[in-house]
């Protein structure tokens, strides 16, 4: 089959391309602004609400969860009766859900709302990236285009704390979801009239039993690694919802391998263009909000500043994220991906291991964030070069769900760097904390110590308020001793895996496509196996 039989969208007018990825920016910027805009509503919901922590959880979770699950089944709907449609759709489901979320009067509504925000985003981001590669087909094009795609990703995840921050100082809590309701629609507008219809014309059938599968295997597999913190990696319910997930990805292989017309070819796995490049932008994004993770907890808690103030403080991340993913992909093209990707691995390794040897109480925000631009750069190296890699490695037809698959990737590796990293952190800095606390502090305000650095700081106050300066003194560098030994630690974990993915990308990352460039976009209804031996 030829392109235009196997897509109906066919290249658009060169003018009419930067309208067309300005619109995809647009909606790709507003699903991935809500990932981090929630987060620092947190603390006042809880008085607001009445919500308790694991209810506070479940407002971000519920999100992530329902994201998950439902972006492989998304994407593939949207290959078969269209990605513009759901696009659409998906933008309207979204703005709807936050702006009736913004109306919640228990955290149960909240929770529900969320949940449905999930559907919506699941709906949207795959069809995005789909969109973009069907309409900019020739690599240099394409590669640049992604490298945006990337940069406004990343941007928006940064600058997710400086909104909400902004509005929760000037407005109440509930302005940070209903405020999303109009700019989701202004920007189904600006979708509808700038993008063409995009969707296979293969009569391909609906792959029901791939679609409950892979809903049901990603679903399991983020509730397990979502709940793992508190109930303990090698607690019984852990690991028999990581045995559950296995089960159903072995179910979903056999399953896809038998059909005739698979939701997913699992053959693309033989592909390392594919595979190693979806293992490359998971580590990248565990990375990424693993740094998140510990470093709001460091300007929070430890420097005490504002939601906002600690927003503003991430603007170097964004800035160098957003460069990182431009120039990124251009030199992928350029002098291969494997190089590139390996490149900002290992810088963002260098970051966590740098870091890691420069916590002391004068950690200054100078030198933070020149090592915040390293990180950002070594990010956007990463994950843009790798998610041109995975597109440019399926068919046409199936554009939907291998932009569903990158986007599960970067979902299950940023669920992942919070519980692992919280994980580490969480215990070391228990167990730092046990041998700095006075021996006769009263139980209930060790406990109350053990839940948090900003918990135990809590207690060092109500100490000093109460005359007992000396006491309060040694819970304060108790708390800080405890948590620079944890942040440590969890750096260093988390620049041992991003080496070990430079090293993974440097042996199974090919450096450039075996087709020529435009091949992505033009090849038949099936995707080529050929290409799993790549150019190594």
């Amino acid at each position: 089959m030829t392109s235009a039989q196997t897509l109906s969208m066919r290249p658009p007018p060169a003018r009419s391309k930067p309208l067309i990825l300005i619109a995809l920016l647009a909606a790709s910027f507003v699903i991935n602004l809500d990932t981090t805009l929630v987060n620092v509503a947190l603390p006042t919901l809880s008085g607001e609400l009445g919500a308790t922590t694991a209810q506070l959880q479940w407002v971000v979770d519920a999100y992530n969860l329902v994201f998950a699950a439902l972006l492989l089944t998304a994407g593939s709907i949207s290959d078969r009766y269209g990605r513009k449609g759901m696009l659409l759709a998906g933008l309207a489901v979204f703005g709807a859900a936050s702006f009736v979320g913004a109306y919640a009067s228990s955290p149960g509504e909240l929770i529900t709302a969320r949940a449905v925000m999930g559907l919506g985003a699941a709906m949207t981001f795959p069809a995005t990236l789909s969109l973009l590669t069907g309409a900019f087909t020739e690599r240099n094009e394409r590669a640049l285009a992604i490298g945006l795609w990337g940069a406004t990703g990343g941007a928006a995840i940064a600058l997710g704390p400086i909104v909400g921050g902004f509005l929760l100082e000037h407005y109440a809590w509930s302005s940070i979801f209903y405020t999303l309701g109009p700019v989701s629609a202004a920007v189904i507008a600006l979708c509808a009239f700038a993008i063409p219809k995009s969707k296979s014309r293969s009569a391909h059938r609906l792959d029901v039993a791939g679609l409950v599968l892979s809903s049901g295997f990603m679903a399991l597999l983020v509730y397990t690694i979502i709940e793992a913190p508190g109930r303990g990696w090698t607690a019984p319910a852990t690991l028999l919802g990581f045995a559950g997930s296995v089960l159903l990805l072995a179910a979903l292989i056999f399953g896809e391998r038998r059909t005739d017309q698979p939701m997913l070819d699992v053959r693309l796995f033989s592909n390392m263009r594919f595979s190693a490049a979806s293992a490359s932008v998971t580590i990248g994004f565990f990375t990424l909000n693993g740094f998140i993770f510990l470093m709001t907890l460091f300007f929070q808690f430890v420097r005490a500043y504002s939601p906002l103030s600690t927003g503003v403080r991430l603007l170097p991340v964004a800035a160098s994220v957003a460069i990182g993913s431009t120039v990124g992909t251009r030199l992928a093209v350029r002098f291969g991906t494997k190089a590139i990707v390996t490149l900002g691995l290992i810088l963002q390794g260098g970051f966590y291991f740098w870091v890691a040897g420069s916590v002391s109480p004068t950690f200054g925000y100078g030198l933070i964030s020149v090592q915040m631009v390293i990180f950002g750069l070594g990010m956007g190296l990463t994950t843009a070069p790798a998610t041109e890699s995975i597109m440019g490695a399926v068919s046409a037809h199936q554009a939907g769900v291998g932009s569903a698959v990158n986007d599960s990737t970067r979902l299950l590796g940023s669920t992942l760097g919070v519980a692992i990293i919280g994980s580490v952190y969480a215990s070391l800095y228990r167990t730092r904390l046990d041998a700095g606390l006075p021996p006769h502090l009263p139980t209930q305000l060790t406990d109350l110590a053990h839940q948090s650095v900003g918990a135990a700081y809590g207690v060092s106050g109500q100490l000093a308020a109460h005359g007992q300066g000396v006491l309060a003194n040694t819970v304060h560098q108790a708390a800080t001793n405890a948590f620079d030994h944890g942040l440590s630690i969890g750096c260093v974990v988390a620049g041992v895996i991003a080496l070990g993915g430079a090293l993974f990308a440097a042996k199974f990352l090919p450096a450039q496509p075996p087709t020529p460039p435009e091949a992505p976009a033009q090849q038949s209804d099936s995707p080529s196996i050929a290409e799993g031996a790549g150019t190594r």
